[in-house]
């Protein structure tokens, strides 16, 4: 009874599938599908199907958390980038203090879409024992991948197009010894040093989408991805940056798409024959597919008009980037300042590097951030601040991944002229405090006060005029 009884389950589900397959496979001419597959592509197609779905298709409950409980009005650009570069996040990406996991530990969610895979693999088997090719399944399968890699990296080249994702570094940064930088931080830095450039990858990134959304251009399209992303993915690997599960999901991808033509490229680039790259056409005007088709296409249209859009005008609030605190710092102030005077109690403190309490030097941004260079210990923020945050203070960007500097952002009481300043580094949101200032000159700044609550202290800040070879360029052209 037992055997009878799955005999009988086995052709009902082979019954479904057919089905749903015949369903599918509707758009697709049957002169396509002649050809009979071995067993081992069957095996090997299913595998893929099933993992490559894993990744497309939101499978992952914390997708519809955010999609639902998430405020839209407050950061729409950042929002729909994050649903743009979704994954499965079985396993959190991030540790509880905002850190990337980082090597293989990022692909713990892969072994949960291999598992999958492998077990629906071995059930597909079972109940689809007679099926001899999956030639309109494969071309489903190319669709979707085609529509994926394209949303992804449109979001990612729009995100670098506007350098929002690396942000020409504050002067801060461009003050900040080289040794006290995260390696991430460093490829950050260098790289953001010329916006053109940023944009530049950016634009790489967006002719890659396009590419994608056409059909006769996707070859094309993979071999762009294959060796660009494939760069990116081993810059975040040995940077640290993070975000290596995801590109490589898209190098995976892209090569998939790709290799449906290394044959042919292959006679063509080293056997010089004449290739007909030619795909196999379908037929979507005689199908209530082709709604389905004119459907997808006009969504995707318009993720590209709504995210272009949305990363024009956010690159264009306040200082440029939402990784950078919008309010305006103290007026005609921006600058790095030479600390002449540090007086403690009336009495006045040499310059030194060890002393814990006397300052070293003061950069004040174009933003209300003022940073201190002084040897006072402090906890690293390794977070990687790819957060939107709503407040400044909590926009970290800037002190993120770096020692050696103390970060604080302030409000300006312009009334009676005072500083009020809060350490922005999460470890140390204690260490506030209050100064008053005044300006003698254009370049020069007092500020009296007290830093811990007993101690009064006067400082006197004169800013230096020192030019920089990163923006004063070549003096004369260089020859060999």
């Amino acid at each position: 009874m037992h055997n009878i009884s799955s005999g009988t389950d086995l052709k009902s589900g082979s019954s479904l599938l057919n089905k749903v397959f015949g369903y599918f496979s509707r758009p697709f001419p049957d002169t396509q599908r002649d050809i009979e597959w071995t067993y081992k592509e069957r095996f090997f197609f299913r595998f893929l199907f099933i993992f490559f779905l894993y990744f497309i298709i939101p499978v992952d409950p914390k997708f519809y958390g955010f999609l639902f409980q998430t405020d839209w009005q407050e950061s729409p650009f950042y929002n729909l980038l994050v649903l743009a570069r979704y994954q499965p996040e079985f396993f959190p990406l991030q540790d509880a203090e905002g850190i990337p996991i980082l090597g293989l530990a990022s692909f713990k969610n892969w072994l949960v879409g291999v598992v999958l895979a492998v077990l629906g693999t071995l059930i597909w088997t079972l109940v689809d024992r007679e099926r001899k090719e999956y030639f309109a399944l494969h071309q489903w399968l190319q669709i979707l991948l085609r529509y994926k890699l394209t949303i992804v990296l449109f979001a990612y080249g729009v995100y670098k197009f506007f350098v929002l994702q690396i942000p020409y570094p504050s002067l801060s940064n461009l003050l900040t010894n080289y040794g006290d930088a995260f390696a991430w931080k460093i490829y950050y830095q260098t790289t953001g040093l010329s916006s053109t450039y940023v944009a530049i990858l950016g634009f790489i990134e967006i002719l890659a989408a396009v590419l994608f959304f056409f059909r006769k251009t996707v070859t094309w399209g993979a071999g762009l991805t294959i060796g660009y992303v494939g760069n990116i993915a081993v810059a975040n690997a040995f940077y640290d940056i993070g975000e290596l599960s995801l590109s490589t999901f898209l190098v995976l991808g892209a090569s998939f798409l790709f290799a449906l033509d290394i044959q042919k490229l292959y006679r063509l680039l080293i056997r010089e024959e004449q290739v007909d790259f030619k795909r196999p056409d379908a037929d979507f005007s005689k199908t209530n597919w082709s709604k389905v088709r004119l459907g997808s296409k006009g969504v995707v249209l318009g993720f590209f008009i709504v995210f272009l859009s949305l990363g024009f005008f956010e690159s264009n609030k306040g200082f440029g980037s939402y990784k950078y605190p919008q309010s305006p710092g103290l007026a005609n102030s921006y600058g790095v300042y030479d600390v002449k005077e540090f007086i403690v109690n009336g009495d006045t403190l040499p310059y030194s590097n060890t002393d814990p309490l006397r300052w070293q030097n003061v950069v004040f941004e174009k933003w209300a951030t003022v940073s201190l260079k002084v040897n006072k210990e402090q906890i690293i923020d390794k977070s990687s601040a790819d957060i939107y945050q709503k407040e400044d203070i909590d926009r970290n960007y800037e002190l993120a991944g770096f020692s050696g500097r103390h970060y604080y952002h302030y409000e300006i009481d312009r009334e009676n002229q005072v500083l009020n300043l809060y350490n922005k580094n999460r470890y140390h949101r204690e260490d506030q405090f209050s100064l008053q200032y005044n300006r003698p000159t254009d370049s020069t700044i007092v500020l009296r006060g007290s830093l811990n609550g007993r101690d009064s202290v006067k400082v006197l800040l004169e800013r230096v005029d020192k030019p920089y070879m990163l923006f004063e360029g070549r003096r004369r052209d260089s020859r060999l």
